[in-house]
């Protein structure tokens, strides 16, 4: 077990050394924030739904979970590169401690890194409806950020190189991060659509925190959050199956 500790705490170090990287990854959520939730915000109030600033800062905050979480995963690649993977891996411990380390380790800092969102939804005027539901929140994050780290740890260890990097952003997070209902509300969706955002997890994820934060949700909390423990253990289990047929 101590395995996983070293490998989340190396993890934590390397992300808390790169404070350019950390200024740099809040640039998005700010764009969408004030391009968005400003921009789109009166043709939102016309519409008889409220603020939208106050609908979308979940969206924007489960957005920079999955980009976060699936990219420290990816950066397995980097490792693989870099030779650091091979260094791991001849360690004398299981390999599915390494990738629960890895998993936990990308989750913990795509929370560090929302927390840092949420300050800069603050900021620009949202405000959660109850104070009492911000632990709740925070639970979530983390569960949201634990799936796709697991994920991302699949991919990266399935991918050779970074030529499949472009392929997994454009054909697999952006449509995961689209059809989540992050920008948009999940009633009245056409057929096609509405099939598709029941299929994506970041769905269930963005409406738990929609709810938690704002107390507006499509599902309920225990649904959303009982479907996110089952596709977390879904995605660890690939994860660790690709994960241990990694060749050093």
């Amino acid at each position: 077990m101590s395995a996983i500790y070293i490998l989340w705490l190396r993890d934590l170090r390397r992300y808390t050394r790169s404070r350019s990287q950390v200024v740099a990854s809040l640039g998005q959520p700010i764009l969408y924030i004030v391009a968005l939730g400003f921009g789109l915000g009166p043709v939102f109030q016309r519409a008889g739904e409220g603020s939208y600033l106050q609908f979308m800062a979940p969206g924007v905050i489960s957005m920079t979970l999955l980009f976060t979480s699936v990219f420290s995963g990816i950066g397995l690649l980097w490792d693989r590169q870099f030779g650091f993977l091979k260094e791991t891996l001849v360690a004398p411990v299981p390999r599915v401690y390494i990738m629960i380390g890895r998993t936990l380790g990308g989750a913990t800092i795509a929370v560090i890194q929302a927390t840092l969102v949420v300050v800069v939804c603050l900021i620009a005027g949202f405000r959660p409806s109850a104070l009492t539901s911000l632990p709740l929140a925070f639970v979530l994050m983390l569960l949201i950020a634990f799936v796709f780290a697991a994920l991302g740890v699949a991919i990266g260890s399935s991918l050779q190189d970074m030529q499949g990097f472009q392929l997994v952003m454009n054909f697999l997070v952006m449509p995961i991060y689209f059809l989540s209902g992050a920008l948009f509300p999940l009633n009245n969706l056409p057929g096609g659509l509405a099939v598709a955002t029941r299929i994506d997890p970041l769905a269930y994820g963005v409406d738990a925190l929609r709810g938690a934060f704002i107390g507006r949700s499509y599902f309920t909390i225990s649904f959303d959050v009982m479907l996110l423990a089952a596709v977390a253990v879904l995605f660890l289990a690939v994860g660790r199956r690709m994960f241990e047929k990694i060749e050093v």
